[in-house]
């Protein structure tokens, strides 16, 4: 290995570490005390829930772990958004797992704890996925109400894909292991079956206080909405467990019972793992996001025996395709090739940005998984488009709305890997968030944003400085240096993996190690989902 392996391999373990370290903490939730006074009350913690009723010793992905990171520090903080959501096997069915954090100002709903919630539903529905919900919860953070009521991706939203779910036969059980309050109090009772636990859990749409408050009536919460109430006298739930571990082993006989689905029919094979060693990805990747490297030598660390066909090899090579196999599932991988190469034409083409020729390729490559019904792996490390007078005559814009438009209406699931860069419009063509990738997850060495930091900076500081010499200002190189400083550091902030993680722009930051599972877990779970649309470009500019 020769020393700038070794840089690589440094770098990459220590932000490696950095993840672990971040995800030590925020797996504490509101903090080792409130922890405490929950187990004194006999209940488990939202993770040690999820934990106990997942099958030991299986898979699982947790989604969203770094949800609210550096948000709402005036309230507190919300670690996870107050949630926990994996996805995992109970019985050997895959399903996804979502529990309020008791921990965490009592479970209540912060802006991101619904838009979490919404993200758990949307995979159960884009998968077909039985859905569990583990309750405990206050109900809305008041403070932050109007960021989580009214609007079409907030809390209410949560109740109408329990009702759209229902009518799609996707199997959802509630457990009430805590409080249920007020328009929380639905989703349980929309769920299919709803279990609740003696002595600590209620579900009622006002509490004593309130009651008292609203019409004069004295009543305490167990005898208005614990579980003799709804067990045995309104009939609201269907179950009365004694403790959480009882609640969450009837959730266990039930999903047991569950019948088989429909497949969407993916190909799978016996998994094989790469012929080559993973762990050289950590000395591949380079230290610094403008260093160029081979793509070819990471794709070979990640599929099934280390075998890859290459789709048109030797044109539009700033975008590799090809065909392979990751835990023996059928992928087509579309990844942008970060090495400059060159052209037939003697012409040089800088890595990671995406020229006329290699949008063209990659169109056509994904018509040709969609209708070979293989799923596609978008591997990000893109600048962006090429720019400049030779690309516009060329017709940049017109390749790139091709590319757009076939990740735009491809019916095959898309599962998207931010290795490096994902900036401006090249994030979009790799099939970005807004792109409805089933799952996207970032490496530690992820960037997101709609340039790069120092590039940036350079055209912000350069617009303060101009802004300031109108007024009159004298701006000297000093100056203008410390502009660029702390606007490159306040634009470096939010380049972040951390940053996109915190705001649900990505599911997840993972070990690359991981990537193979993660992919295997996603089209799994995409094969309870048989498709059910025709491929179709559209009106395109050919």
């Amino acid at each position: 290995m020769d020393l700038n392996f070794n840089k690589n391999e440094d770098h990459n373990k220590l932000l490696l570490s950095q993840l672990k370290k971040n995800f030590s903490k925020v797996k504490l939730g509101g903090g080792e005390k409130r922890i405490e006074k929950l187990h004194a009350e006999g209940k488990m913690t939202a993770r040690e829930r999820i934990d106990y009723l997942l099958d030991p010793h299986a898979e699982c992905i947790e989604i969203g772990a770094f949800v609210g990171e550096g948000m709402y520090a005036e309230h507190g903080g919300c670690p996870s958004g107050g949630v926990v959501v994996k996805i995992g096997y109970i019985k050997g069915k895959q399903c996804i797992v979502v529990a309020n954090d008791a921990t965490v100002k009592a479970g209540a709903w912060f802006p991101i704890t619904a838009k979490k919630n919404l993200r758990a539903q949307e995979i159960a529905m884009e998968n077909r996925l039985p859905i569990i919900y583990l309750v405990d919860s206050a109900g809305v953070y008041l403070p932050l109400q109007d960021e989580i009521f009214p609007d079409k991706e907030h809390f209410g939203r949560i109740f109408r894909n329990n009702a759209q779910m229902s009518s799609m036969g996707i199997t959802q059980i509630s457990a009430i292991m805590g409080s249920c309050v007020a328009g929380g109090a639905y989703l349980p009772i929309m769920s299919d079956e709803a279990i609740i636990v003696d002595k600590t859990g209620s579900i009622f749409l006002a509490g004593s206080y309130l009651v008292k408050a609203a019409i004069g009536e004295t009543i305490d919460n167990e005898t208005l909405g614990g579980a003799t109430t709804h067990c045995e006298i309104s009939g609201v739930t269907d179950y009365k467990a004694k403790d959480d571990k009882d609640a969450l082993d009837k959730i266990k006989n039930i999903v047991d019972k569950i019948g088989d689905f429909d497949t969407a029919g993916y190909s799978r094979l016996k998994p094989e793992k790469p012929a080559l060693d993973e762990k050289d990805i950590y000395g591949i990747l380079p230290k610094a996001r403008n260093e160029q490297y081979d793509m070819m030598e990471i794709i070979n660390r990640l599929v099934d025996n280390s075998e890859f066909e290459a789709y048109k090899d030797g044109y539009g090579q700033t975008i590799i395709t090809g065909y392979a196999r990751i835990d023996g599932w059928a992928v087509g991988i579309v990844a942008n090739q970060r090495k400059v190469v060159k052209t037939k034409k003697g012409e040089m083409q800088f890595g990671g940005v995406i020229y006329s020729d290699s949008a063209d390729k990659a169109t056509r490559f994904i018509a040709n998984c969609n209708q070979k019904k293989i799923p596609l792996v978008f591997l990000q490390d893109v600048t962006g488009f090429m720019v400049g007078s030779k690309s516009e005559q060329g017709g940049i814009i017109k390749d790139g709305a091709k590319m757009v438009n076939a990740v735009s209406n491809s019916v095959v699931p898309k599962f998207t890997v931010i290795v490096g860069n994902s900036y401006g419009a090249g994030n979009y063509a790799m099939c970005g968030k807004a792109y409805d990738p089933r799952l996207i997850f970032a490496w530690p060495s992820a960037e997101l944003a709609v340039m790069g930091g120092t590039q940036a900076a350079k055209v912000l500081a350069q617009i303060e400085a101009s802004s300031l010499k109108a007024k009159g200002e004298q701006v000297d190189e000093a100056k203008e240096a410390e502009l660029f400083a702390k606007i490159k550091a306040r634009y470096d902030e939010q380049v972040s993996p951390y940053y996109a993680a915190s705001r649900l722009w990505t599911d997840a930051i993972i070990d690359p190690l991981d990537t193979r599972t993660w992919i295997s877990m996603g089209i799994e779970a995409a094969n309870h989902a048989p498709i059910e649309k025709k491929f179709n470009l559209g009106v395109i500019q050919v």
